[in-house]
C-alpha cells in the first residue's frame, strides 16, 4: 500500500516542547521560510557567473530571493577591492544563501532542489546544494533504497533458515508468503486510514514483524511435518498441528501484542507510537493468518511439499498416500 511517509523527525515530537512551541511562534510572527545554501570553491567562477547563476536560481519557483557576496557587491566591482577580513572568511570556498517557500520533505521542494542542483553544476560541477531540505531529500533517496534491500535481505534470510531446518523448497516459500500477507495487511491500514508514518516505520516493522511472527508459523509447520513423516495423513498431520500449535500461538501473540501495544499508549514520541502500534496490530494479524490461513495452505499445497522436502521424501509419504486411496478405492 503506498501510505504516506513523513522524514522531518521533529514532525513526530510533541507539539509541547519548548523548541516546538518556539519553531511555531518564529513561523507565525517572523515568517521563517526554509533556507538552502550552495557551496561553491571559491576562485573557479568569475563574478558574472556567479551574478548570472543567482539569476537564474531566482526564477524558480518557490524561491524568494538569492544572497551572496557577488550579489552584495555587484559584477562590477573587482574581488582585490574586497577587505580582506571579508574575504579570510571565504578563502576555500563561497556560500549563496536560497530562500525558499517551501518547507522541508516536500515534493515541492524536492523538485525545488533539482532544479537548483542542475543550475548549480551547469555552473560548477563540484558545487554543492546544502541545508536542510536537501539534507531529507538525500534521507528520502536513502530510506528508498534501504527498504528495498533490508527487505531483501531479511526475506532472504528467513527464507534460508526455514530451507536448512526443513530441506525444503516449498515450505520457506508459504512460510514466508503467509507472514508477508500478514505485513501487508498491516500496513494497508494506515493507507486506508491516510495515516502518514515516519520513514524509519516500513522499514522497521517490515523486518521484525517477519523475524518475531515467522516462530508461529514454524511451530505450527514443524508439528505437521513430523507428524506426516511419522505416518498420519494429510487431514490428520494438520488437525494435529493446529490443536497442539495454537495455545502456544495465542500465548506468545498475546504476549507480544501487550508488550508493544502499552508503550504505543504511553509514549507521545510520534515515530516511537507509531512503530508499537504497527507491532501490536501485526503481531495480532500475524497470529490470527496463522492461526487460520497457514493450515488451510498446508492442506492445499500438501502434495507439493511432499514432493519437495527432502525427509518426507525419504519417508515415503507420496508412495504412501498413494497406497492407502488405492486400498481405500478397491
Amino acid at each position: 500500500a503506498n501510505y504516506k511517509i513523513y522524514y522531518n523527525i521533529d514532525s513526530s515530537l510533541p507539539k509541547t516542547i519548548p523548541s516546538a512551541i518556539a519553531n511555531d511562534k518564529l513561523s507565525e510572527e517572523f515568517d521563517m521560510s526554509n533556507m538552502h545554501i550552495v557551496l561553491m570553491k571559491n576562485g573557479d567562477l568569475s563574478a558574472k557567473d556567479k551574478k548570472n547563476m543567482s539569476n537564474k536560481i531566482e526564477e524558480v519557483d518557490g524561491v524568494k530571493w538569492v544572497i551572496g557576496l557577488s550579489s552584495l557587491i555587484g559584477p562590477n566591482m573587482p574581488e582585490s577591492m574586497i577587505p580582506d577580513s571579508l574575504r579570510d572568511q571565504t578563502k576555500d570556498y563561497e556560500l549563496m544563501f536560497i530562500c525558499s517557500d517551501y518547507k522541508s520533505a516536500t515534493d515541492e521542494v524536492n523538485a525545488q532542489i533539482a532544479d537548483i542542483n542542475k543550475i548549480v553544476k551547469s555552473y560548477q560541477k563540484g558545487a554543492m546544494v546544502i541545508g536542510e531540505a536537501p539534507l531529507m531529500k538525500d534521507l528520502q533517496d536513502v530510506t528508498d533504497v534501504d527498504l528495498k534491500n533490508v527487505n531483501t535481505i531479511s526475506i532472504a534470510a528467513i527464507f534460508l533458515i526455514i530451507l536448512i531446518t526443513f530441506k525444503s523448497i516449498s515450505i520457506p516459500i508459504i512460510l514466508v508468503s503467509v507472514i508477508e500477507f500478514a505485513i501487508a495487511c498491516n500496513m494497508s491500514v494506515p493507507y486506508y486510514t491516510n495515516t502518514s508514518l515516519a520513514f524509519v516505520t516500513s522499514i522497521v516493522i517490515g523486518t521484525i514483524q517477519l523475524g518475531a511472527t515467522v516462530d508461529y508459523a514454524i511451530l505450527m509447520t514443524s508439528r505437521y511435518h513430523k507428524e506426516r513423516i511419522n505416518g498420519a495423513t494429510k487431514a490428520e498431520a494438520v488437525g494435529i498441528a493446529h490443536r497442539t500449535s495454537i495455545k502456544s500461538i495465542l500465548t506468545s501473540g498475546f504476549g507480544f501484542f501487550a508488550a508493544t501495544f502499552g508503550v504505543s499508549l504511553y509514549s507521545q514520541i510520534d515515530m516511537i507510537k507509531s512503530i508499537v502500534t504497527l507491532l501490536a496490530r501485526g503481531a495480532v494479524i500475524s497470529m490470527i493468518v496463522v492461526i487460520c490461513i497457514l493450515p488451510a495452505m498446508l492442506w492445499l499445497f500438501d502434495g507439493v511439499i511432499v514432493r519437495t522436502s527432502w525427509d518426507m521424501r525419504k519417508a515415503g509419504i507420496v508412495q504412501r498416500d498413494k497406497a492407502a486411496k488405492k486400498e481405500k478405492l478397491s
